[in-house]
C-alpha cells in the first residue's frame, strides 16, 4: 500500500505581496484536501490503477516522468547549491530538473529523495518528496516547513510558488551571495541568466552566466562568460551517463522561466480575488447590503489582479533577443507538438526564438486548470481585458509590443481553441 505523509507547516510571516496567512480563510493551504497531479497519482496507485517501477540507477525517476508525461527533453541541470539536497549538488553532480505544464521534478544522483512541485488549481504549488530507497511502492511526503518557507516569499509574489534563480557559483557550486542573485523570468536581461546552471545550445553574440564557475572569489562578478557561451555539449563537466540526458537545453530553460512566472501570477491573482470576494461578503453582511453589491474597493482589487495577470500572460516587458536561439535536446519540437492548434494549424506553443520566445506572445497556461479555476468574476474580467487588447480597443503602452498581426493571430487561436470564452469572442 502506498503511503502518503503530511509534514505539518510552520506559520508563515506575512509578505509585501500577501498580507495574510496562507492557512487562513479562504485559502487553507495546509489542509490535506489537495487536487494536483501527485495527489491524483497517489489515488490511482492506492486503487491499483497505476504501478510505478523502481530503477536501480535513477530510482523512481523514470517511472514518475512517464506517469506524469514529463518529457526528458525538458531536462535542465543546476549545479549551484540552492535547493533541498544542496549537500549532494556540485558542478560534478548537478541537480536535474524536469517539467510539464503542471509539475516540476528535481532529482540528484544518489539523492535520498526526488523533489516534486505540483500545481493545485486553488492552492498553487504543492511540494512533495519521494523516498528514493527501494520499496514495493513509492512513499510520497507532502513537504511544507522545509519548502514553503522559501517558496512563499517575495520571490514568488508571496504565494506558494516556484523560483528560478541565477547566482555566482564558486568551485563547489556554493553561491557567492555577496555578489547578489537574480530571480529569472522572461523580463530578465539575457546576461543575468543561468548562473549556476549548465546551458546547452547556441545564442549568437548574446552572453549568459551559465556553464562557468567564479575563478576569483574576491571578485565574483568576474565570470568568464565567453568561455561558457554557445556550448552544445557539456557532458565532459559531469558524469552525464548517470542522467537521463546529457542536455540542459537553453530553450527548455527559457520556457521554464516564463512558465514559473505565469504559475506564480495565476496563484497570486487567485488568492487576491478570493480575498477580495471574501471581504466583500463580510462587509455586505455587516452593513446589511445585497449579496451582489460591489464596493469601489472590491472592483479596484479585482481590476488590479486581472491587469497584473494579463501583463504576464501577454509577455509584457519581455527581454528582446538580439540573436537566434537554438537548443540541443529536441525540446522545442516536442513542446510545440503538444498543441492545441487552431483551424490554420497555429498554436500558442509555437516558438519564435529569433527576437522573442513565443511566435504568438500569449502564454499557453491560459489553457491550464489553474486559469480555468480562477474565481469566475476574475476569469471573466481577465478575458474581457484580453479581448479589449487583442481587438485593439486598448492601445495602452503596456501592450505596445503586440503588433496588429500578433493581436489578430492570438485572438483567432484562442477563439478556436479555448473553452469557456464569452459569446462576444465568437461574433
Amino acid at each position: 500500500m502506498l503511503r502518503f505523509v503530511l509534514s505539518l507547516a510552520i506559520l508563515l510571516p506575512t509578505t509585501a505581496h500577501a498580507q495574510f496567512s496562507i492557512d487562513a480563510e479562504p485559502i487553507h493551504y495546509s489542509s490535506d484536501e489537495v487536487d494536483d497531479p501527485v495527489a491524483r497519482l497517489i489515488g490511482l496507485i492506492d486503487a491499483g490503477e497505476a504501478d510505478l517501477q523502481y530503477d536501480p540507477e535513477q530510482g523512481w525517476l523514470p517511472s514518475l516522468l512517464r506517469a506524469f508525461d514529463v518529457p526528458v527533453s525538458s531536462q535542465g541541470l543546476v549545479f549551484s547549491k540552492t535547493s533541498l539536497q544542496r549537500n549532494r549538488i556540485a558542478p560534478r553532480t548537478p541537480r536535474a530538473l524536469y517539467f510539464s505544464d503542471d509539475l516540476y521534478v528535481g532529482w540528484v544522483p544518489n539523492g535520498d529523495v526526488i523533489e516534486l512541485s505540483a500545481v493545485d488549481p486553488q492552492k498553487g504549488a504543492i511540494f512533495y518528496t519521494v523516498d528514493q530507497h527501494r520499496r514495493d511502492a513509492p512513499v510520497f511526503v507532502r513537504e511544507m516547513d522545509r519548502c514553503v518557507i522559501c517558496h512563499s516569499s517575495t520571490h514568488t509574489r508571496g504565494v506558494p510558488g516556484h523560483i528560478v534563480r541565477s547566482v555566482y557559483p564558486d568551485a563547489d557550486g556554493m553561491p557567492l551571495f555577496r555578489a547578489g542573485t537574480y530571480r529569472t523570468d522572461h523580463t530578465s536581461p539575457f546576461d543575468k541568466r543561468w548562473g549556476g546552471w549548465y546551458v546547452t545550445g547556441t545564442h549568437g553574440g548574446m552572453r549568459h552566466m551559465g556553464n562557468e564557475l567564479v575563478d576569483t572569489p574576491n571578485d565574483p562578478e568576474n565570470l568568464d562568460v565567453e568561455r561558457g557561451a554557445n556550448l552544445t555539449d557539456v557532458s565532459d563537466r559531469f558524469a552525464s551517463g548517470a542522467y537521463l540526458s546529457p542536455h540542459s537545453d537553453i530553450v527548455a530553460l527559457m520556457v521554464l522561466e516564463h512558465q514559473v512566472a505565469m504559475h506564480n501570477a495565476i496563484t497570486s491573482a487567485n488568492y487576491s480575488a478570493r480575498l477580495a470576494l471574501r471581504d466583500k461578503d463580510v462587509m455586505n453582511a455587516a452593513l446589511d447590503r445585497p449579496d451582489d453589491y460591489e464596493s469601489d474597493s472590491t472592483r479596484r482589487r479585482l481590476q488590479s489582479a486581472a491587469e497584473d495577470l494579463l501583463k504576464v500572460l501577454l509577455m509584457c516587458e519581455e527581454f528582446p533577443l538580439t540573436a537566434p536561439v537554438e537548443g540541443t535536446s529536441g525540446f522545442a519540437d516536442e513542446f510545440a507538438a503538444r498543441g492545441p492548434r487552431d483551424a490554420r494549424g497555429r498554436s500558442l506553443r509555437h516558438l519564435d526564438l529569433q527576437t522573442r520566445l513565443f511566435r504568438y506572445p500569449c502564454h499557453h497556461l491560459i489553457y491550464s486548470e489553474a486559469f480555468a479555476a480562477l474565481p469566475e468574476r476574475l476569469r471573466l474580467q481577465t478575458l474581457d481585458r484580453l479581448y479589449d487588447v487583442l481587438t485593439e480597443r486598448d492601445r495602452t503602452p503596456a501592450f505596445a509590443h503586440l503588433t496588429p498581426e500578433d493581436r489578430r493571430a492570438i485572438f483567432e487561436i484562442l477563439r478556436d481553441t479555448l473553452p469557456g470564452l464569452p459569446e462576444k469572442w465568437h461574433r
